[in-house]
């Protein structure tokens, strides 16, 4: 590496400080994507290694050439250099595309100073060497330089000005590659923000909130499905949202413009169900006093969505079964033959294959309306939506009770915290209540129920244990009821080991299992969801064997 200083005047040592200088420019010029890093650390170089000062590089933008790098001079100094097409010495260098030296620039009127960053009376005479950078013959900015003390040196510009221009190529390549990045780039942000859009508008529901991944497979899963006949039975936990998915297919089908009818199998007893399904006669039962048309005459034409169809008795399954197949039905107390068309769509949060495997649910009748399964994720599983939906009940509540409050960052990381194991209807119960006992304009922390350990859903899950003397299995699921401690001798919980109290019953399951809470919830009787709430009830740390 040779001695880069000029203190020597041998032509061979300039040489060679110029080959070296080239070399790390060009080095600089291809390491970064940083386009005003780069060249200012090449001005660096030229300040160091050649002693040119006050180097700057201007380029073209918006109509005129500003400096957009500079070694020796202060940020303030940058900002003010700014010229027009043609104005001062700069200015005129784009405008021609020639390179300009001037050997004293306080003898030169056109040198404006416009960067102020030149003492001109100060005596000692600076000369001022500007070449164009070109892309092609397309002047689009300008590297200029100062020498100082030139008159007593007899200076060589045009080495300076040949070696400028060699720079001035790399810096315009430079410019160049930077630009076509910079526009491809671009492009492929255009590009994504389409296809982010097209995907947004086919797989976005109206009045469905569903930024999360788990959410979008759904809205692609009704997409899909809605355009088509097949019966489709939506699954997922109470309160994720089955009826709006429902709604939403009808109003993606072909059948958009026909009724939609809605129908809770679980909340009438099976009497009042065939009559609400079937309609009735005149006459047909007491209290009967008018003929009634039923759900399936309703949704002729349309959809029939029928809500938590694994309530449905058995006995009462049969008449389903014939009226899916056949599409036909008579009224109760009526012999008419009346057939309709009607797209069916189902839901239930219950287990159907194990259902179909204790003989509760006809295995005929599970096979007809499992034609098009979509599942619902619960709220814990897309807890990306969690903000998004907090925020749309709190609008809802704002422009019904004409206020106008917000969620503090503490209280939406509360939200986010929470298990929610009744899901989108608890967060609207739980935003709503927190909105109404609120007494400012920002709901925080302090205001939410969990904080006063009067949380509704933490109270009822811990009802059972802390207001009755019952097992635990029975506290928490109170549909998985323990069997007896008389029958308990044909259980796996029949052990002779088994322990009496509820936290040590847990620790007792975990521990057999292997620590593996999803078989030590089947050994309690328990889903895992009701597992995990126990464990975390009882403050037990799952340990990693």
């Amino acid at each position: 590496m040779p001695n880069l200083s000029l203190r020597s005047s041998s032509k061979t040592d300039l040489h060679e400080v110029e080959l070296v200088t080239i070399y790390e420019i060009s080095k600089l010029l291809s390491s970064s994507l940083d386009l005003h890093k780069t060249i200012h650390e090449v001005l660096n170089l030229l300040s160091s290694h050649l002693h040119m000062r006050r180097s700057m590089v201007s380029l073209v933008q918006d109509d005129e050439l500003r400096v957009v790098a500079a070694a020796g001079l202060s940020e303030e100094e940058i900002g003010r250099g700014r010229f027009l097409l043609g104005e001062g010495i700069t200015g005129r260098i784009l405008q021609t595309g020639v390179p300009a030296v001037v050997p004293d620039i306080s003898k030169e009127p056109l040198f404006l100073n416009r960067t102020g960053s030149r003492k001109l009376e100060e005596g000692e005479a600076v000369a001022f060497i500007g070449v164009p950078i070109k892309v092609g013959r397309e002047s689009i900015g300008v590297l200029s330089v100062d020498r100082e003390g030139c008159l007593s040196k007899r200076c060589a510009f045009e080495r300076d000005v040949r070696f400028l221009s060699m720079v001035s190529n790399l810096i315009g390549q430079t410019v160049l590659l930077h630009h076509s990045v910079a526009i491809e780039r671009q492009q492929l942000m255009q590009e994504k923000f389409r296809l982010q859009k097209e995907l947004q508008d086919k797989y976005s529901l109206e009045n469905v909130i569903g930024h999360s991944k788990r959410m979008q497979e759904v809205f692609s899963d009704v997409h899909q499905a809605a355009p088509g006949k097949a019966t489709i039975l939506l699954r997922g936990e109470s309160g994720t949202g089955k009826e709006v998915i429902a709604r939403a297919i009808h109003y993606q089908s072909g059948r958009r413009d026909g009724p939609f009818v809605k129908l809770n199998c679980a909340a009438l007893p099976e009497s009042l169900l065939e009559s609400e399904l079937f309609g009735h006669e005149k006459g047909a039962f007491t209290g009967a006093t008018h003929e009634r048309k039923g759900r399936f005459e309703l949704a002729n034409g349309g959809t029939l969505f029928l809500d938590e169809i694994g309530d449905v008795s058995p006995a009462f399954q049969a008449k389903l079964l014939r009226v899916l197949q056949e599409r036909e039905f008579e009224r109760v107390g009526g012999s008419r033959t009346i057939k309709v068309d009607v797209r069916l769509i189902t839901a239930t949060n219950r287990n159907l294959e194990e259902m179909v495997a204790k003989s509760e649910f006809r295995a005929d009748l599970y096979f007809r309306i499992n034609v098009v399964t979509i599942f619902l994720p619960s709220l814990r599983e897309r807890k990306e939506d969690i903000p998004f939906l907090a925020d749309y009940f709190l609008q809802r509540f704002n422009r019904e009770n004409k206020r106008n409050l917000r969620i503090s960052p503490e209280a939406l990381q509360v939200f986010l915290d929470c298990g929610w194991p009744g899901n989108v209807r608890e967060l609207e119960n739980c935003v709503e209540r927190a909105a109404t006992m609120t007494r400012g304009n920002v709901i925080r922390e302090v205001d939410m129920r969990c904080r006063k350990g009067t949380c509704f859903s933490s109270v009822l899950r811990d009802y059972g244990t802390t207001h009755r003397s019952v097992p635990i299995v029975a506290a928490v699921a109170p549909r998985r009821m323990a069997p007896p401690v008389e029958e308990r001798e044909e259980t796996p919980l029949a052990e002779a080991d088994e322990p009496q109290g509820e936290r040590e019953r847990l620790v007792w399951a975990m521990e057999k299992c292997g620590w593996v809470q999803a078989k030590a919830a089947r050994l309690l009787q328990l889903t895992p969801r009701q597992m995990g709430y126990a464990l975390k009830k009882y403050g037990i740390e799952l340990k990693r064997l």
